[in-house]
Formats: C-alpha cells, structure tokens, sequence
C-alpha cells in the first residue's frame, strides 16, 4: 500500500512540475522541443516493448500492447508534425531570392 501512493505521489509531482516547465516554454521553441519529446515517447516504446514481451501472462500483456500502441502513435504522429513545421521554413526550388535583389 505504501509503494501505491508513493508512486500517486510522484506521479501527481511530475505532472505539475510538467505543466509548468511546458507552460512558460516560448513558442519559438515548440518545435525543438516537440523533436526532444519524440525522443523521450521513443524510450517509452521499447519500455513498452519490454513490458509486453515479458511472458506474463493476461493483463500485464494486454496493457504492454496498448501502451506499444499508443506510443507508436505518438512518435509517429509527433515526428509527422515536426517534419511538417520544419518544411515551412524551407525554400520553394524555383523561388527568387528576394533579400539579394536577385
């Protein structure tokens, strides 16, 4: 019982302290930022991958493979985003440059 709310405890810890690191971050730094966290979701996969490759047996599987699920989602999805972002500030081929008077 002790190990349970210990772990509420962080958990409640980490999730303020989360949001307000997250909240004062500028918004020219979302993208970086979003790449660094797409790092993070990728050792969360392979935690997951461990988790549900175990050989436990019933819900200690079932969990393993929703969390490899939805953490697929969220590198996939966020290094979508970050190369859609990153594309904005990328010059057309055949544009002019007009900052050289060209």
């Amino acid at each position: 019982m002790d190990t349970l709310l210990v772990s509420i405890y962080i958990f409640v810890l980490a999730t303020f302290v989360g949001v307000e690191i997250i909240g004062k971050v500028p918004p020219l730094l979302h993208t970086p930022l979003m790449s660094g966290s797409n790092a993070i979701s990728g050792i969360t996969l392979v935690g997951s991958l461990i988790a549900a490759g175990e050989g436990h047996a019933g819900l200690g599987v079932i969990l393993g493979m929703i969390a490899v699920v939805f953490a697929t989602i969220n590198v996939v999805g966020g290094f979508l985003v970050t190369d859609r972002m990153l594309k904005m500030f990328k010059r057309e081929p055949g544009a002019a440059d007009t900052r050289r008077g060209a």
